[in-house]
């Protein structure tokens, strides 16, 4: 049976009976019933899974969504089917996620590449504008700016290695190729544009100011992963409501559910202002759109999870949104 992005029912038997695999079809998808036994109330979806894993070797758990309903929300690896209140004969969904990847080896490959691209173009101008560009001849602002983008970049990859504890170990090996292209292509179409030749740069005080708030915003971003770090012991998946600690960059917890969204945001706009370049500003504004997506959910999900959750933040921009 193929497998790949279908549902899967499970019909779950607590006490020990016999295995039964056979196949039927529903609104023209294909679907494999299996009844798995040796079950017990205390069992874990997560066992769930690896015991659908044995009978079906070739889909592993990291692959592997279990639902309630064919359109419901996956259910975490650490509930009970007592917790569940799933009793013998009750059906769970399994949705085949496709093949997976490490979220440290997508990140690690996402905020690579602009590194290498940014200064990769920034030294070789004449592959683009023409023999006669030289690097020496670059503005103020240009220079900065690689500065700027490296420094992000490098504080992207050492935040993933030893910042960052992943709720979930893995994701949809396609998102590595999506991201990347993101990440990659306007890292080529803002470095193009800022070590351009006919590059027009902002005043002095505009590119300091500029540089200031982007370095206050990438320190506020640092301030926040460490924070949210800290609320998740070491090898746990557990959530607790994030709140202010001694470093004054996270009081921006009293406002917002994402203040990381909210100083990466500022980190951007602050290099718009520093470079007055159009494609920049674009890279901020599209960031500021997904980024507020996903504060929007994890605001929702932080609400419907915990009862005590402050009513007076916003998910990512103060007062607004």
């Amino acid at each position: 049976v193929s497998i790949l992005n279908y549902f899967v029912i499970l019909n779950l038997i607590l006490p020990h009976l016999h295995n039964i695999d056979y196949k039927m079809h529903f609104r023209s998808n294909i679907f494999s019933f299996h009844i798995l036994n040796q079950l017990k109330k205390q069992n874990t979806v997560l066992e769930v899974k690896e015991e659908f894993h044995r009978l079906k070797p070739k889909l592993p758990v990291s692959r592997q969504e279990l639902r309630l309903e064919q359109k419901s929300k996956g259910l975490k690896d650490d509930a009970s089917l007592d917790s569940l209140k799933l009793k013998s004969g009750d059906k769970l969904f399994v949705k085949d996620l496709g093949p997976q990847i490490g979220w440290s080896t997508v990140f690690l490959c996402e905020y690579a590449g602009p590194l290498i691209i940014y200064l990769w173009l920034s030294q070789r101008p004449w592959i683009f504008y023409g023999d006669n560009a030289n690097s020496s001849n670059m503005s103020l602002s240009s220079r900065i700016a690689i500065g700027c983008w490296s420094f992000h970049y490098v504080k992207r990859l050492l935040e993933t290695k030893f910042v960052h504890r992943f709720s979930h170990g893995t994701m949809p090996v396609f998102n590595l190729f999506k991201n990347s292209f993101y990440y990659w292509g306007f890292a080529l179409y803002v470095a193009y544009h800022v070590n351009h030749p006919l590059f027009t740069p902002p005043s002095n005080l505009q590119i300091y100011l500029g540089l200031a708030s982007f370095l206050i915003c990438e320190i506020g971003n640092l301030s926040i992963h460490l924070a949210l770090r800290d609320l998740r012991p070491p090898g746990t998946k557990e959530r607790r409501i994030p709140y202010p600690t001694k470093n004054p960059f996270t009081l921006l917890f009293n406002f917002v559910s994402c203040p990381n969204y909210t100083y990466e945001f500022g980190a951007w706009l602050s290099f718009t202002v520093m470079t007055q370049c159009l494609p920049a500003g674009l890279f901020a504004l599209c960031g500021l759109y997904q980024m507020a997506v996903w504060a929007l959910g994890k605001h929702k999900n932080y609400k419907m999870e915990f009862s005590k959750y402050p009513k007076n933040r916003k998910s990512i921009i103060p007062f607004l949104l």
